[in-house]
């Protein structure tokens, strides 16, 4: 798979096919919206949604650590989606992971639905922060459209970039770089996507799921 580096904030980044971030110098791995709990969540209220969706957004992340040696990962908000995000199921699978996983740092940037989801579990051992949340260069948030001291690294709408011809179209999630922020695209299993305009600077680079190209 092949990603694409890019230069941000003096620092170099790697954007993933895999929807998320690499930054090398600290070894990691950048995550924004992945939504654990959301088909529970749907399935509570009576919506026939499939299930699995929790062990591949996990598998997804033990793939990237161990491709990258990742040693920390921040999660940019939007870590639970509801709090019937909570049932045993999801709580059982993530602390099994946390537990395979026990030598990474976490951080999760609280988004809008973690304030309805509440907190993650104690136990998954998860540093809590408020955004912005600022290491180095980099103000690690949820939402795009803070005013923020650095470059900002955010999520929040799940942005898709149309690929469009003269008899069909294409969404693909994307990762808008700017000149003082990059949005990232969900990492979440069953999230869905925003279509985006993109600004006046914005680059626009689209992931396939097995390479990343840069299409503005």
């Amino acid at each position: 798979m092949s990603g694409a580096m890019v230069k941000v904030g003096g620092e170099q980044l790697l954007l993933l096919p895999e929807k998320a971030v690499f930054w090398p110098a600290e070894r990691m791995l950048v995550i924004a919206d992945i939504h654990f709990g959301k088909a529970a969540a749907f399935r509570a209220q009576g919506v026939p949604v499939p299930r699995g969706t929790t062990s591949e957004n996990l598998a997804g992340l033990d793939f990237l650590v161990a491709a990258h040696g990742a040693r920390h990962i921040m999660f940019l908000g939007d870590f639970l989606h509801a709090r019937a995000s909570h049932a045993s199921s999801t709580q059982q699978a993530m602390l099994a992971w946390r537990g395979r996983q026990s030598g990474l740092d976490l951080t999760l940037v609280r988004g809008n639905h973690d304030l309805h989801a509440g907190d993650p579990a104690a136990a998954l051992d998860i540093a809590l922060v408020d955004e912005p949340y600022t290491i180095g260069p980099f103000a690690f948030c949820h939402h795009p459209d803070m005013d923020v001291p650095g470059y900002a690294l955010a999520g929040h709408i799940h942005p898709v970039y149309v690929l469009a011809t003269r008899s069909d179209a294409l969404r693909l999630p994307c990762f808008v770089v700017g000149r003082e922020r990059m949005i990232l695209p969900s990492f979440g299993s069953f999230t869905g996507g925003h279509a985006i305009r993109p600004e006046a600077g914005d680059s626009i680079y689209v992931t396939s799921g097995e390479a990343v190209h840069s299409v503005r």
